[in-house]
Parts: structure tokens; C-alpha cells; sequence
């Protein structure tokens, strides 16, 4: 029989990775599990993942669109706000799931050994899923309102990735850092919250003020969502490649920084 030697990981370590690949039937049934809780014993079930972004867009439209008379550039103000919120709800998502993943999952933690990487990142298969269904509907919308997007359509697969690294790098580091400080759980959602607001999901972005935007990575992704699925100009090339390496490096840096935390979280959790 093989034996297994349990170590703790160094001081200064990425993850295993060939232990993570080991492990991915793990992966795959705490996400499966994910998906059964959230939608047992609920009145409409998967309803509830196309009545949000329907619903937000709705609103963002009439305060935006309606009173604020923002611009969307030329597009449905409607479909552009639904754009806007299938990118920010795959974000926000995935960073809400797991952030506190690693402290509601403590009794297991505690007992069970496996990557405990993997409790944190099995919240993404479920936001997926309910971004693929959220998506559809997005494709309808698009029939109904006469928009063709064409062959940028093709390179979606692509921003989904990089957003859902970028997206799994803080949530990695939040999830780690919430174990020792418990103030996480109240910082990260006030953080959101606001990005909301600072990021043009639902209004575009006013020529005077392009180079404060610039700034927040998630206007690149934004404007690279609506390149794919509404048909606007594609960004400058500079934001596709600053897209690709924030990505990598937030989620390099966040995988690091989840490492060095676990050494503590059983003495801690």
C-alpha cells in the first residue's frame, strides 16, 4: 500500500499542483454539493439566477438610463446594463463564495486532510453554472433587441477565464486572511459594494473621466464583455494584455498568500 507523508507547507511555497489535479474529484463534489444547497427546498430554484441580473438591470436602467440620462453607448440601455451585471456577478460571486468558505467549512478542516485550496475554489463551479444560464438568457436578449455581435463573440471563453482568475486571487486571499482576522467578512462586502458604484456596469464611461477608470482593472473587463456580446469597438490593445497579466498575477499572488496562511488555520480556526 502506498503510504502518504503529510507535510505543512513552507514558509515560502506555491501550491501543489499535482496534489490539486490528484484531488479534483473533491473539487468537483464540493461544488456539486454547493449547487444542492443553494437551490434545496427553494419556491422557484434556478429562477432566482436569472431574476437578479434581470432585475438589477431593470433598475439600473430607469436610475441610470432614465433620470441620471447617462450614456450607453448607442446600445439598449437595458442589454447594456444585463451585460454589465453578468461580468460583475461573476466577479462579485465568486469572491463572496469564498471568503468565507474556509471558516463556515471549520469542523471539516479541522479533522480531514485535503488541499484545503480546493474549499474556497469549489464555489466556482457553481457561479459558472449560474453564469451559463444568466449567459442564455443574455443570447436571447440579443435576439430580441436585433443585437449581432459577430465574431468577437468567439474570444467570451477568454474573459470569462481571466475574470475568474482575477476573481479567484482576491477571494483566495480573503477566504486565508479571514481564518486569523474576522474583520474580512465585513470589509470585503463593504468593498464590493462600493466597486459597484466605481465601476461602469451599468453607464459607460464619460469621455472626462477615462483615465480615472483606467485605473480599475474591472473597466477592461467591462468593455471587453460588451466587445464580445453587444458589438462596441474592441478596447486598446494595452487593456487586453494589462487584462492578462493583473489575472495571472492576482491569482499567483493570491494562491502565495492562501500558503503562507494555511500553515496557521488549524491552530487558529
Amino acid at each position: 500500500m502506498p503510504t502518504t507523508v503529510i507535510t505543512p507547507p513552507g514558509r515560502v511555497s506555491m501550491p501543489n499542483l499535482r496534489e490539486l489535479w490528484q484531488a479534483r474529484e473533491v473539487l468537483y463534489q464540493f461544488g456539486m454539493r454547493d449547487v444542492v444547497l443553494r437551490y434545496r427546498q427553494t419556491a422557484v430554484g434556478i429562477i432566482w439566477v436569472l431574476l437578479q441580473p434581470l432585475v438589477s438591470a431593470g433598475i439600473f436602467s430607469i436610475v441610470f438610463g432614465s433620470v441620471a440620462q447617462l450614456s450607453s453607448d448607442g446600445v439598449n440601455y437595458f442589454v447594456f446594463s444585463f451585460v454589465g451585471m453578468l461580468a460583475w456577478n461573476l466577479f462579485n460571486n465568486i469572491i463572496t463564495r469564498s471568503t468565507n468558505s474556509i471558516v463556515s467549512s471549520q469542523a471539516m478542516i479541522s479533522k480531514v486532510y485535503f488541499p484545503r485550496m480546493l474549499v474556497p475554489m469549489s464555489g466556482i463551479l457553481s457561479v459558472l453554472l449560474d453564469f451559463a444560464i444568466a449567459l442564455g438568457l443574455g443570447f436571447v436578449l440579443l435576439l430580441i433587441y436585433g443585437i449581432n455581435p459577430g465574431w468577437p463573440v468567439l474570444l467570451l471563453p477568454i474573459w470569462v477565464a481571466l475574470l475568474v482568475l482575477l476573481a479567484a486571487g482576491i477571494g483566495l486571499a480573503a477566504s486565508a486572511v479571514m481564518v486569523k482576522y474576522r474583520d474580512v467578512a465585513y470589509v470585503v462586502p463593504w468593498m464590493l459594494q462600493t466597486l459597484l458604484f466605481a465601476s461602469p456596469v451599468a453607464y459607460a464611461v464619460p469621455k472626462d473621466l477615462q483615465t480615472l477608470y483606467n485605473l480599475n482593472p474591472l473597466t477592461w473587463f467591462l468593455e471587453l464583455f460588451r466587445y464580445s456580446l453587444v458589438g462596441l469597438p474592441a478596447p486598446e490593445p494595452w487593456k487586453i494584455a494589462a487584462a492578462v497579466a493583473v489575472s495571472v498575477v492576482v491569482f499567483v499572488g493570491g494562491a502565495f498568500a492562501f500558503q503562507q496562511f494555511e500553515r496557521e488555520f488549524a491552530d487558529v480556526i
